[in-house]
Parts: C-alpha cells; structure tokens; sequence
C-alpha cells in the first residue's frame, strides 16, 4: 500500500511520501515514490505516486522522454511545460497512453489499471499549484479552503490534517502535522512503512528548500511519534468519562 500527502499552504508546498510496496505479505520492498524534476530558477515539480508500480514506472519514463503535443503533433516532455496547468494535463496524457499500450494484457490476466499521482510545484512566475491525478487522467487542483491533497491509504491520516492544517499554516509547521499524519497510518496499516521522502518548496523560488529521506532510527521522526503518543494519553486522561453510565446524572 501507499500514503502520500501534499499540503500548500501560503508559504509553499510540502510533499511527503512513504517507500513500501508489497505484492503479499513476504514480498516487500523499498522504491522510491516521491520524484523530482527541477531546473532552478526555472521550475520545481515534484510528483507522488501510488498504484501500480509498472505503471508508474511507465507514466515516469513517458514524461522524460515526451508524449504527442494534440495541437503540435510533436514530443512535450514534463520540462517543457508552459504551465502547471499544462504539466497536469501531460501527465493525464501519459497515464492514457499507458492505458492504451498495456490494457489487453491487464485484461487477460485479470488486473485493475490502478494508479494515481499527487503533482505540485512552480513554473517560472506562474502560481504555485497542487493537484491530483486520477488513473482517468483527469485531475483536481488544492483550494485555501482545503489545502491538502492524499493518495494511497489516507483515511487513517485525514482527521489530523482536517483539524491542525489550514492555508495560513507555517509551511515547517504543515511538515510537522503531515508527518505526525504519516505516522498515523504507519501505526495503523503494514502497507505503509519506513523510508519516508519529503521535500518543502518555498513559493516563488523554483528551487527545493528540504529534500529529506527519514530512515528507520531517525531521531527527530522516533522523538515526534513518541511525542504524539504521549500528547494523545494526555488528552484521552484529560477528557472526563461520559455521564451515560449507572450511577451518574
């Protein structure tokens, strides 16, 4: 299984992905699911993935290599991108081409075409936007309202973020509660593990400000579990029992 969250907030974009995949319970594996593509000064894009490993991989080659321009006939590959609007679209392009290529053989051997991205960053002065891709290509974009987007095994993760995020969130500050989000559903599903990739991007400076591999030990990621667990034993003692049983009123 897979978590990941990207949160944009005033200051900028935090984009956090765990590494495990598993095809059953003995065969399990570290990769990479949280990619970068960068020029500085020009554009930061950073691109989450869940689903399917071998689609990803085949969405991730075809954005490098290019996918057919509709109006120019010729290759657009993710560096070429105008915008992040039109980033977005390519990488929907590059999902349905994939389709295409690889849907007889999912069909004859029973598989669901499953993948999904989360897709976030700047391109020159354009506004700084998130999105999430669906395996459909379509997508929607992050709002103020609700400044989160997550893919993979997210319901374990979603109540801290609906309570402790909001669009004036300090951008060190939204790191802190994705990850105290990503340990949430560590805790919670197998599916979900150590190594943990991260990046912080600061809006209006093309460029990554944190990009951060958490490996098991860490000392910071070991202290802020620690520290949750502790701080939700706290509250639960802190909070009176409910007056609905026999002797109360």
């Amino acid at each position: 299984m897979t978590y990941c969250v990207g949160i944009l907030v005033e200051e900028g974009l935090v984009m956090i992905a765990d590494t495990r995949t598993n095809a059953g319970l003995d065969d399990i594996s570290t990769y990479r699911k949280l990619h970068m593509f960068t020029k500085p000064g020009e554009r930061v894009l950073a691109l989450a993935s869940a689903g399917n490993l071998s689609v990803t991989q085949s969405v991730l080659a075809l954005l490098t290599e290019g996918v057919e321009d509709p109006d120019t006939g010729k290759p657009e590959t993710i560096y070429d991108a105008p915008t992040m609007f039109r980033a977005a679209q390519l990488i929907g392009r590059a999902i349905r081409k994939v389709r295409t290529i690889e849907r007889a053989g999912f069909e004859a051997a029973q598989l669901r075409f499953e993948v999904s991205f989360l897709f976030g960053g700047q391109i020159g002065d354009g506004p700084m936007r998130l999105y999430m891709i669906y395996s459909a290509g379509n997508f929607i974009a992050c709002s103020q309202d609700a400044p989160f987007l997550q893919i993979g095994e997210h319901k374990y993760g979603k109540p801290i973020l609906d309570r402790a995020v909001t669009y004036r969130t300090d951008i060190y500050d939204a790191l802190k509660v994705g990850l105290v989000s990503m340990d949430s559903t560590m805790r919670s599903n197998l599916g979900v593990g150590l190594p943990i990739d991260l990046t912080v991007i600061r809006r209006n400076t093309c460029d990554t400000e944190v990009l951060h591999r958490i490996e098991a030990g860490e000392p910071y990621f070991h202290d802020l579990r620690e520290r949750w667990s502790a701080a939700l034993r706290a509250a639960h003692r802190a909070i009176p029992r409910p007056p609905y049983g026999p002797g109360t009123k």
